[in-house]
């Protein structure tokens, strides 16, 4: 590879440049995490949706560049929400994983976080809003349906734009679960925006759109949107910052809250 250029990130060194007349990215994380097996996420895509992968080693990816590369959150952050909303549907329907899930983890993993939270000593997210997040993703866990091998943080930021290839996928952590937990992540962006993201009137346009496009479970979805807000919340202190009462994610798992009302998540009704 001929390296044209770097940036250091808080999580990882990037490196620009060919390779075979190729253009391409080297990306190298700092230490090990939730996007250590990134590499091989991508391989299991093969392409398809996502961007494509030339080599990888565990915390080491090289892979093809996508050009210009803005991300998605320009759009949303441009007063162009509702297309933006449309673009991410239309990624996660033509995300297809060749693998088989059985390699991967699954999204009943990631519940750990509440148990962690809930034995340590942090007391900023309110503890009823901990069991009430842990109880819902419990419920939702053990009712999926259809499970499969998905990106796992599909937000605005991870969807970049290639002139070639159009809008495509980046930096999956990769899990097995029901497609409409790959959702939660996308209702909680462009992150600096929260006055976008907090507005029911949002949330329910979006999950309409994911709803329609994804034939998927409104209910459900927005189940996992609230229990996801707070185990969100939870990652973020454990990374030391600050989870006051009105933290994005806190407020957005209460509107989620308030939108459904008694609903039961196992028997959540169909679109």
């Amino acid at each position: 590879m001929t390296v044209e250029s770097t940036c250091v990130t808080d999580s990882s060194l990037l490196a620009f440049g060919s390779r075979d007349g190729q253009s391409v990215v080297l990306k190298v994380l700092r230490n090990e995490g939730d996007e250590w097996r990134s590499g091989a996420i991508l391989e299991a895509f093969d392409g398809r949706g996502m961007s494509r992968v030339y080599e990888h080693v565990g915390g080491g990816v090289l892979m093809e560049r996508l050009q210009p590369g803005q991300s998605l959150a320009d759009m949303a952050l441009g007063g162009r929400d509702n297309e933006a909303t449309a673009i991410l549907a239309d990624v996660i329907a033509r995300l297809c994983p060749h693998a088989s899930a059985n390699a991967w983890p699954a999204v009943e993993d990631w519940a750990a976080g509440f148990d962690r939270y809930a034995a340590g000593g942090d007391r900023q997210i309110p503890e009823d809003l901990i069991e009430q997040g842990h109880r819902i993703y419990s419920d939702l866990c053990v009712s999926q349906r259809h499970r499969q091998l998905f990106h796992g943080d599909l937000h605005h930021y991870n969807v970049l734009f290639d002139a070639r290839r159009g809008w495509l996928a980046i930096d999956p952590k990769g899990a097995v679960g029901e497609l409409e937990y790959e959702v939660g992540a996308a209702l909680r962006n462009p992150y600096e925006a929260p006055e976008l993201f907090l507005e029911p009137s949002t949330i329910e346009r979006r999950v309409d759109q994911f709803g329609r496009k994804l034939n998927v479970n409104r209910g459900r979805v927005l189940a996992w949107a609230f229990a996801q807000a707070v185990l969100a919340a939870i990652w973020a202190a454990e990374d030391g910052t600050p989870v006051d009462r009105g933290h994005p994610f806190i407020s957005l798992a209460h509107a989620i809250w308030r939108m459904l009302g008694h609903k039961s998540t196992e028997n959540a009704p169909s679109k």
